[in-house]
């Protein structure tokens, strides 16, 4: 499904990704080269039920190694420089304002999981990437989605269409590892977007191959 504006603000995509940072373009560009069509907007204001988005509580794993700095740096402007290269839909200064799952599957209800407000409309989308969210938030979203979250947080996510792409439990994921779950999120994503099988995958450069 691609990006089409409709009437009202209202628009749809099969995915709409949290972040324009790292993990977002990474993940966005992930699923570009997997035929997968995503909106990526800026940054997240606010969680759930009027909760701030606050991850100030994971620390930069990076933040005192020069050199995985430099290498963080480096992946980062590769990923611009493909986002821009291959016209990836990054709206800077655009910030997700709330975040509502949808009621599915009675007559005439909309076909997407998601709709993600904005200050200039509504992004409808089946698929939702988070990125650096604090899993105590998530867990809360979920509890006032009505989910019952057990200890299996990303399974209970998943069969929502949510996923985190950045995340740790303390600390910040090292951009290699970032990359990793990039690369896990967008297969997953194209597997049920396509489940018989994607088109052929468009090349991506080193920063989007799966670390060894």
């Amino acid at each position: 499904m691609s990006s089409m504006p409709l009437y009202g603000g209202i628009e749809r995509t099969t995915a709409v990704v949290i972040g324009t940072g790292l993990s977002g373009l990474a993940v966005a560009s992930e699923l570009q080269r997997r035929g997968v069509a995503s909106i990526i907007v800026d940054g997240l204001d606010l969680l759930g039920a009027g909760h701030p988005a606050n991850t100030s509580s994971l620390q930069r794993c990076d933040a005192a190694d020069a050199a995985s700095l430099r290498e963080r740096n480096e992946i980062l402007r590769h990923l611009r420089n493909y986002a821009a290269s291959h016209k990836l839909d990054v709206r800077n200064n655009i910030r997700a304002l709330q975040l509502d799952l949808l009621e599915t599957g009675t007559d005439g209800s909309p076909t997407e999981k998601w709709a993600v407000q904005t200050p200039g409309g509504v992004l409808l989308a089946d698929h939702l990437v988070l990125t650096r969210c604090a899993h105590s938030q998530l867990r809360r979203m979920l509890s006032e989605l009505g989910m019952a979250v057990g200890q299996n947080l990303m399974a209970a996510m998943h069969a929502l269409g949510m996923y985190l792409v950045g995340v740790g439990e303390l600390i910040t994921p090292t951009p290699k590892e970032v990359l990793r779950q990039a690369k896990v999120v967008g297969q997953a994503i194209s597997a049920k977007v396509y489940p018989d099988g994607g088109p052929t995958l468009l090349p991506g450069g080193f920063a989007l191959a799966a670390p060894a």
